[in-house]
């Protein structure tokens, strides 16, 4: 049996404090269990948000090695926060034949219980991550249907007096009626971008005329209600 520790921040991989703590509980568990706990490997100061650790990797190679067979953790979240990188590393454990066994869940993946917990425990983590998603993109549609403003606001637009809807700019749209014209006559971005430099079209934010030759690319992508049937 081997142990794994991980605490996020450097100092608190200094202090020891919260190592300590889930050092003393996995000591605990491979005593309750009756089993030889080989080592505990601490990664300090080290990230969820990746598996690249340095201890997670070792103990992956001792995995591929067959040289374990369950590994202990305090709490799940210890061994990764990501429900895509859960999976992937309760496979890992599966093909190599070594257990999760993680304490404060009272997970143990030996028993077809634990196995049954932590993959309803992992779906249920995924519904609620994709769930919050949808939330988000009504909720960002809906402000959108209003006329509200939605992120930076597109050129030709400008915030109403009520700071929340957006309102048609009158000189902005002028300059987007220029491009779509210049582009249905077949003019490349390119070509309306010179063209519109030479004319000295004010930048909408800086007051400056635009050097990036892309930029009506951007103006066409950006409109709301651009023309999309063909010359845009």
């Amino acid at each position: 049996m081997i142990g794994y520790a991980r605490v996020s921040l450097a100092k608190q991989a200094e202090r020891g404090v919260s190592l300590e703590a889930q050092v003393e509980k996995i000591r605990a568990m491979a005593t309750l269990q009756g089993a030889e706990l080989v080592d505990v490997v601490v990664d300090g100061g080290e990230s969820a948000k990746s598996l690249e650790r340095p201890g997670l990797q070792r103990i992956m190679g001792m995995m591929d090695g067959r040289e374990m067979d369950a590994v202990v953790v305090a709490k799940l979240d210890r061994l990764t926060r990501s429900v895509k990188d859960l999976a992937d590393l309760l496979e890992r454990f599966n093909r190599c034949g070594v257990a999760l066994i993680s304490i404060s869940e009272s997970l143990d993946t030996q028993s077809a219980a634990g196995r049954l917990v932590l993959n309803i425990m992992t779906a249920v983590s995924q519904w609620e991550r994709e769930a919050i998603g949808e939330r988000t993109r009504d909720a960002m549609r809906h402000k959108k249907s209003k006329g509200e403003r939605v992120g930076n606001i597109p050129f030709g637009y400008q915030l109403s007096d009520d700071r929340k809807h957006v309102e048609p700019n009158p000189a902005e749209q002028a300059v987007l009626s220029r491009i779509r014209k210049l582009r249905a006559e077949g003019y490349t971005l390119r070509g309306i971008a010179d063209k519109l430099n030479r004319g000295s079209m004010r930048n909408n934010i800086t007051g400056t005329a635009p050097s990036n030759s892309n930029k009506p690319n951007r103006v066409i992508m950006f409109s709301p209600h651009r023309n999309t049937s063909g010359n845009a």
